[in-house]
């Protein structure tokens, strides 16, 4: 995704942000008995996305990795072209949330103040940086390789998540994103109680990771593949998308018009593929 990605968004941290879970006193109720017990609970805060000082989208997300949910959600949603146009990322946690401010390149910048213009005085918004409807389906990068998605390797990266997703297994609350190699090893996992929150995340991590490259390897995702994990995962470079539920018509789509293989219901040792056949093996 960037020739020195080493170099691109150094993190700093003001107050550290909350934790991502806290555990809470409860009163269990089970075939007429309740008894008091303690339980995990994943949390979720408002996270501020501040460009160059002006404040882009607010979202709610597990307040975990968020240098890499920042960086992660520049790259995706195109608001940068590659990691090197980060120059500096810092995390600062307050009385009302996280802010996280970005320094961005001068191009980059220029290009996000002409996007916000062009949203002013609108209200309810529910494709947050769109302003038509040309605008939904975003163009993507045409892929150029033909990686080879195998059904072991998918097997193999289905078997090992589980024991990955630390947070969900504590509450049961979190969907988990994580790069695969093209042999289903997991180089790195992202949980968010936001399912499109985990896949930048995860985007994010790879970015600053020299060692990985997104297109030599597939996004494995916790929940179902629509549109915009399609477009996220695309702009991210990976070779394919797997979603343990159901994609829809149009993710199905995008991802064929894009030569990303869509694989969707991956449990056990199943899985139907929607894009990509000639690229995938049983």
């Amino acid at each position: 995704m960037v020739d020195d990605p080493t170099s691109a968004c150094p993190t700093t941290f003001g107050q550290e942000p909350p934790p991502a879970m806290e555990r809470r006193a409860v009163l269990r109720v089970q075939q007429g008995k309740a008894a008091p017990a303690e339980d995990a609970l994943a949390d979720e805060v408002p996270v501020a996305l501040v460009y160059n000082g002006i404040s882009h989208a607010v979202m709610m997300a597990t307040p975990a990795d968020l240098e890499d949910f920042a960086l992660g959600f520049s790259l995706t949603e195109a608001l940068i072209d590659h990691p090197g146009e980060c120059y500096g990322i810092e995390v600062e946690a307050g009385p009302a949330g996280v802010a996280v401010q970005l320094e961005i390149a001068s191009r980059a910048f220029v290009a996000l103040k002409e996007r916000r213009r062009s949203l002013a005085g609108r209200t309810g918004c529910g494709l947050c940086g769109v302003d038509s409807l040309d605008q939904v389906y975003r163009t993507l990068p045409p892929r150029t390789g033909k990686a080879i998605l195998t059904g072991a390797a998918v097997r193999a990266a289905l078997a090992a998540l589980p024991e990955r997703q630390a947070l969900n297994q504590l509450t049961g609350a979190t969907h988990a994103a994580a790069w695969c190699d093209l042999a289903g090893r997991i180089a790195a996992v992202r949980e968010d109680v936001g399912r499109h929150n985990a896949l930048d995340k995860v985007a994010g991590a790879l970015a600053r990771d020299p060692g990985l490259r997104m297109d030599d390897g597939f996004v494995l995702v916790t929940s179902r593949v629509s549109v915009e994990m399609v477009q996220k995962a695309a702009m991210a470079g990976a070779a394919g998308i797997v979603g343990v539920s159901a994609p829809t018509a149009a993710a199905v789509r995008m991802a064929a018009g894009a030569g990303l293989v869509l694989l969707a219901f991956a449990r056990g040792d199943r899985f139907t593929c929607y894009a990509g056949q000639e690229q995938v093996t049983p």
